[in-house]
């Protein structure tokens, strides 16, 4: 039986560096369908911060792609190329709350997962130096979350990630920055998303925590591979979606996220999502990291 939780938002984040593939989709489908399961809004926004990596029509092709799967959202699509002024000023509030320093370093200087390991804390740069805008975490500072589907997880943030970038070098904001903005602004209480971002969610809290902001609850699915082990993605060579074939694409990702199979009288995009919000069950989802793709994933 469905929940209904009225306050309940979730929504999808696609980069628009290629067009929709089934590793999306898969997480495209399932955020879609917890949504609708608990009768929440389901909304998409456009990370489409990185110019030099985005491909040419990605953006449109993506929308496109998932309205012809019947994933239709419910409010604006949020473009961040469009939301800088937020995020200026949320760069604003950390550095006047003295949680942020400019660093120079180089690559090669960096420590383990890129740390500047406080090497530029405190100086000051010239004016034509480009510099990386980092947040400091507290040595010793631990995050701890509950995953809906990968449980209990520990992140010793002050060690693994002791500065981390908020703004790049070449001025771009940073994903960490980024996201916890848009959450916030969009009144996000659910993330449900690939394994590959699971990392990512102590640094987002982290932020979410200086800013004052509601955590959202989070879960993480696991990714699709290919027989090499590697996540479905343009850089692998995954192949974009046959929009032709959106009916048998959404059962092969219900079946990835082992979920019941719909009746095979249902053959329009609409009745199988229908059938398969209702039907919902999060916690049939392995809660492993990754699962190989079937045989016939890449053809």
């Amino acid at each position: 039986m469905p929940r209904h939780t009225a306050q309940y938002r979730g929504r999808f984040a696609p980069s628009p560096t290629g067009k929709l593939h089934l590793g999306s989709l898969i997480a495209a489908l399932a955020s879609y369908l917890d949504a609708r399961f608990h009768r929440g809004k389901w909304l998409v926004r456009m990370e489409d911060l990185d110019p030099p990596r985005e491909e040419p029509g990605a953006a449109h092709a993506i929308l496109n792609s998932l309205q012809q799967h019947g994933l239709n959202w419910d409010e604006p699509v949020l473009w961040q190329s469009q939301n800088h002024a937020s995020y200026c000023a949320l760069l604003d509030t950390l550095e006047q709350q003295g949680h942020l320093f400019n660093c120079a370093c180089t690559r090669a200087l960096l420590g383990p997962n890129g740390a500047c390991q406080g090497r530029c804390q405190g100086r000051t740069h010239p004016a034509e130096t480009a510099v990386a805008t980092r947040v400091t975490v507290p040595h010793g500072h631990n995050v701890e979350f509950n995953d809906q589907l990968q449980g209990v997880q520990h992140s010793q943030l002050g060690e693994d990630f002791p500065d981390f970038v908020v703004k790049r070098k070449d001025g771009l904001f940073a994903y960490q920055l980024a996201v916890v903005a848009d959450d916030a602004a969009q009144g996000i209480t659910h993330v449900v998303r690939g394994c590959d971002l699971l990392d990512s969610t102590a640094r987002q809290i982290y932020l979410q925590q200086l800013l004052g902001y509601r955590i959202p609850h989070y879960c993480h699915l696991p990714v699709i591979t290919n027989a090499q082990g590697q996540k479905f993605s343009k850089q692998n060579h995954a192949p974009a979606l046959d929009q032709g074939q959106a009916a048998q694409n959404l059962r092969q990702a219900l079946r990835f996220l082992h979920q019941p199979e719909p009746p095979t009288e249902l053959d329009s995009v609409a009745q199988i999502l229908d059938c398969a919000a209702a039907c919902w069950n999060l916690h049939s989802i392995p809660a492993t990291a990754a699962i190989a793709a079937s045989t016939d994933a890449y053809s």
